[in-house]
């Protein structure tokens, strides 16, 4: 079976430092906000390019932190994509805050510029841009928008670690971003974790109280903050992990221009790439009209598969207030899209048997 991602043997190439490294934090006796979390957020930072990063929880939280530092809640509205993982939704109403959703570009799967102006009204307050799959959202006229409407920008960055725009990492591209090192992300940890990232020191220092039930010195609460925080085990593997992400993102780049120069099937749609820096293939995402047919065939050749995503947020039961909305392009990619295999520790005679497979299906 050809793995659709091996997260032992990502995590076995570095086996010896991780256990080093947890055995340290053992050791310590110190587990929670310690040396690790401050080391790792340094590295990040400066990999980011950014001026702050700020362990936290798990991705979700990185948003919904985000959202509750700048102080948006009930009757506020926050521009997203409407194809996203229903995490980015979850942000915005955990906050009290109203989604507004906008239909992605066909050819990008990210949120289509060219459609938020006309979604913008007195109560807009940001726009959340998702670098879905791993490619970098193109920012220029996001950035006019936010800069002639006063409008924060924040960045779901869970899938595009290491992703340029401009000679800008993603996490570097707005207001404040949110990570997810979910072990199968491009980063991943060894559990959840999170991350935000901003150059705002006001906002970094808030977020480090509300992620820490609102506090900076214990039992002093000046906020109503949430226990959210990066424990010391998960930031150490992450260190260990963070000097060959872009080793690893190489990779995925050669396994994507290989799919994409010899997938030669015209039932597949292959995915579309504006810049190659701008891409870290987080997923690699084909459409296809019998999409279930195809992942069975896939199946029968030993090639595992997923789907990012199978239903829409706005088709999602705790979502029954938008469940008539009609988002006919974010339908179509959620019925067609399927993942194949894609990972830095893929074999090339993997990667060229996806291709063979995928070539014969008829």
């Amino acid at each position: 079976m050809i793995k659709f991602l091996d997260l032992h043997k990502i995590n076995e190439r570095y086996r010896s430092e991780i256990d080093a490294r947890i055995k340290e934090v053992l050791d310590s006796g110190w587990y929670l906000l310690g040396k690790n979390d401050e080391i790792f957020e340094k590295h990040f930072a400066e990999y980011c390019g950014t001026k702050y990063a700020i362990g936290v929880g798990n991705g979700l939280e990185a948003l919904s932190l985000i959202i509750k530092a700048y102080g948006f809640g009930a009757g506020d509205e926050i521009i997203v994509p409407a194809n996203t993982y229903i995490a980015t939704i979850l942000a915005i109403t955990y906050n009290g805050c109203t989604p507004v959703l906008v239909e992605p570009d066909i050819n990008t799967y990210n949120i289509n510029p060219d459609l938020i102006e006309e979604k913008i009204t007195e109560r807009t307050k940001a726009i959340m841009v998702v670098h879905l799959y791993g490619q970098a959202v193109q920012m220029e006229k996001i950035w006019a928008l936010a800069e002639k409407y006063n409008l924060k920008v924040f960045e779901d960055s869970a899938q595009g670690h290491g992703a340029i725009y401009q000679g800008k990492r993603t996490g570097n591209l707005g207001d404040a971003s949110g990570f997810s090192f979910y072990p199968g992300k491009n980063l991943g940890c060894i559990g959840d974790g999170g991350a935000v990232t901003t150059n705002d020191k006001e906002i970094a220092d808030k977020i480090r109280a509300l992620r820490n039930y609102g506090s900076h010195v214990k039992y002093h609460n000046i906020y109503q903050g949430e226990n959210s925080r990066l424990d010391e085990i998960h930031a150490a593997v992450l260190d260990v992990k963070l000097p060959h992400l872009d080793y690893d993102n190489a990779r995925r780049r050669e396994i994507s221009k290989y799919y994409r120069e010899n997938i030669k099937n015209d039932k597949i749609l292959l995915p579309k790439v504006y810049d190659e820096k701008a891409h870290v293939w987080h997923v690699f995402a084909v459409r296809t009209e019998k999409r279930d047919e195809f992942q069975e065939y896939l199946k029968q050749h030993e090639i595992q598969t997923l789907i990012h995503y199978p239903i829409p947020p706005h088709k999602q039961e705790c979502y029954k207030e938008w469940n008539n909305l009609s988002l006919p392009i974010t339908e179509e990619i959620h019925n067609t899209i399927l993942s194949l295999p894609i990972s830095p520790v893929m074999e090339d005679f993997e990667v060229e048997k996806v291709v063979e497979v995928v070539n014969e299906y008829r």
